[in-house]
C-alpha cells in the first residue's frame, strides 16, 4: 500500500535565495554581506547574566506569557520612549522569534477568504504566513527608489474583505523608515474599519540620522487595533536565540495566547532572566542606533571607489545598492555572478517580490565587523 500523499498548503514556496545563497558563500568561502545575522560577537554582560541565570536554577518553564519581570521592564521602556502605558501582565506576550509572533498574530485573525494588504519588497515570511491560513494577500509595491508608500493605492485597494494591513519599520530589505505623515495616513484609513494592523517592528531600535522611530506604541488608537512584533536577536546581536515579543491590546493579546500556548507555549527562561536585568540599563538599547549607524557609514565611504549607486538606509542594517552603471544582467544572476568571480554574497530584491520584480538593486548586509566589511568593499570596487 503506497503512503499517504499531501497536498501541500504553500505549493510555490521552495527553498528560499537566503539559503541558497549563503550556501554559496560557504561553499566558495566568499564574504557573505547576503543573510541578516551578525558576524561578530554579541554583549559578554549579557552573556555572562545568561550564565547566572542558569548556575542560579533558573531553567525551567517561564510563565506562558513571558517571564513578569521581563515584561515589567519592557513596560517601563515603552512608556519612556513613546509616552505609552502598556499593561505587562495583559498586553505583552514573550515570543520565540519575531516571525513566530507575526505568524500567531495572523493565525489569530485570519479566516479563510480574508485579504491581507502587503507592501512589497517584503520580507519572506509574510506572504506564506497570510495563505497558510487561507487569506489572500494583496500586494502593494512601496514607490521606487524611496520605498514610500503609495496611500491613495492603498486606499484604492480596500475591500469589505479587507482584514489587515502589514506594516515594516524600519524596514527589511529596504532600509527605508515610516514618517510621521505616514502614521496618520494610517490612522485615517483605518478609523471606524474592522481593519487590523500588523506591525513588524524587529529593528526598532536601528534606526538612524536621529529620525524617530514611530513605533504603533505611540498611537494608543492604533494600538487597539494592532499586533506589533519586536525581537530581541536583531536588536541585541543574538538570532540564535529566537527571542521577541508581541505586544496588543488586551481583548486582542487574550486571543493571541490562545495560539502561543498550543504552539510554543514558554520561551527560553535564563535568556529572559537576563534580559530582564540588561534592559534596565537604559543605554543597553538607546545607543544601539549609534553603534549600527557607524557600520552604516563604514561600508558606505568604502563603496564610494565602486560603481555601485547606493540608495538611502535610514534603519535595519541593510543598504540597497543600484547597479546600472554595472550590468543589464537580472539582479539574481549579478548576485551569483558577483559571489563566484568576486567572493562576495549579498541577496537579490527581486526576491521579497511574488511577481520577481527587478529592478536592478542588491541588498548588502553591514552588520559585520569592520574588517569583513573592509574586505568585502575592496572586492567590490573591482567590478
Amino acid at each position: 500500500m503506497p503512503p499517504p500523499s499531501i497536498v501541500s498548503k504553500l505549493p510555490r514556496v521552495g527553498t528560499t535565495i537566503f539559503t541558497v545563497m549563503s550556501s554559496l558563500a560557504t561553499e566558495l568561502g566568499a564574504v557573505n554581506l547576503g543573510q541578516g545575522f551578525p558576524d561578530y560577537p554579541m554583549n559578554e554582560e549579557l552573556i555572562a547574566l545568561v550564565s547566572e541565570a542558569m548556575k542560579s536554577g533558573f531553567n525551567q518553564y517561564a510563565h506562558m506569557n513571558g517571564l513578569p519581570a521581563l515584561c515589567a521592564v519592557l513596560a517601563e521602556k515603552f512608556h519612556d520612549l513613546y509616552g505609552t502605558s502598556v499593561d505587562p501582565r495583559s498586553q505583552i506576550t514573550i515570543t520565540p522569534g519575531g516571525t513566530y509572533a507575526i505568524y500567531t498574530a495572523l493565525t489569530t485573525i485570519l479566516r479563510p477568504g480574508d485579504e491581507v494588504i502587503v507592501f512589497e519588497p517584503a520580507y519572506d515570511s509574510y506572504i506564506p504566513n497570510i495563505e497558510i491560513n487561507g487569506a489572500i494577500p494583496v500586494r502593494i509595491d512601496l514607490r521606487f527608489p524611496d520605498y514610500q508608500v503609495d496611500w491613495p493605492e492603498v486606499r484604492r485597494r480596500i475591500t469589505p474583505k479587507t482584514r489587515a494591513i502589514m506594516i515594516n519599520s524600519p524596514h527589511n530589505p529596504t532600509g527605508s523608515v515610516l514618517s510621521a505623515a505616514d502614521m496618520e495616513e494610517l490612522r485615517a484609513i483605518v478609523r471606524d474599519t474592522e481593519i487590523f494592523i500588523i506591525s513588524d517592528e524587529v529593528y526598532e531600535h536601528l534606526i538612524f540620522d536621529d529620525i524617530p522611530h514611530q513605533s504603533i506604541l505611540r498611537y494608543p488608537d492604533l494600538l487597539e487595533r494592532s499586533f506589533v512584533s519586536f525581537s530581541f536577536g536583531k536588536v541585541y546581536h543574538c538570532t540564535g536565540w529566537k527571542l521577541g515579543y508581541s505586544v496588543s491590546s488586551p481583548d486582542l493579546m487574550n486571543e493571541f495566547r490562545k495560539v502561543h500556548q498550543f504552539n510554543c507555549f514558554s520561551c527560553h527562561t535564563p535568556s529572559q532572566v537576563a534580559l530582564s536585568k540588561f534592559l534596565t540599563n537604559k543605554e543597553s538599547y538607546l545607543s544601539l542606533g549609534t553603534f549600527m549607524q557607524k557600520k552604516r557609514d563604514f561600508f558606505h565611504d568604502r563603496m564610494l571607489a565602486s560603481r555601485f549607486t547606493p540608495l538611502p538606509s535610514r534603519g535595519s542594517y541593510f543598504q540597497l545598492y543600484k547597479y546600472d552603471r554595472i550590468s543589464d544582467e537580472s539582479d539574481k544572476d549579478l548576485a551569483i555572478r558577483i559571489t563566484k568571480e568576486y567572493g562576495v554574497a549579498t541577496i537579490p530584491v527581486s526576491a521579497f517580490y511574488q511577481s520577481g520584480k527587478d529592478d536592478k538593486v542588491i541588498r548588502f548586509c553591514f552588520a559585520k565587523k569592520e574588517e569583513t566589511l573592509e574586505k568585502a568593499a575592496e572586492r567590490l570596487i573591482k567590478i
